[in-house]
């Protein structure tokens, strides 16, 4: 077993600051380039799926939980899932988000339309 002055002195020594921020301040540039790169993505894909549910009349108290469906297959997306992996990926989705009270319908729409992904082949 360990001692408990060593444990200490272990996490102290990882949680050094200025380390964190030497480190942090080499990762920086990369990071904002990326978030540079993918936030415009996430922002066009988030108005899509808004624009989706206003179509659909859903009301502006539930658009957070189809954002977050829509989060997850892009997501899914990004990991460079495709095709029938994608589609039965996707229902599995429809089915969480189904259950938790969404319209399946409107999911459905977020899927097809924003995403252009179709439902699964049945076996």
């Amino acid at each position: 077993m360990m001692d408990p002055t060593k444990r200490i002195a272990n996490w102290n020594a990882k949680f050094n600051t200025e380390r964190i921020k030497g480190i942090l301040d080499d990762l920086r540039p990369a990071m904002l380039a990326s978030v540079t790169a993918v936030f415009p993505m996430i922002t066009a894909m988030e108005l899509q799926v808004k624009q989706t549910c206003d179509a659909s009349g859903v009301p502006t108290i539930q658009y957070p939980f189809y954002l977050n469906f829509g989060r997850e297959i892009w997501a899914l997306t990004r990991k460079e899932v495709s095709g029938e992996s994608l589609a039965q990926e996707v229902a599995v989705l429809l089915a969480k988000w189904t259950a938790r009270g969404l319209t399946q319908a409107v999911l459905q729409a977020i899927r097809s339309e924003v995403f252009n992904v179709g439902a699964p082949i049945a076996p």
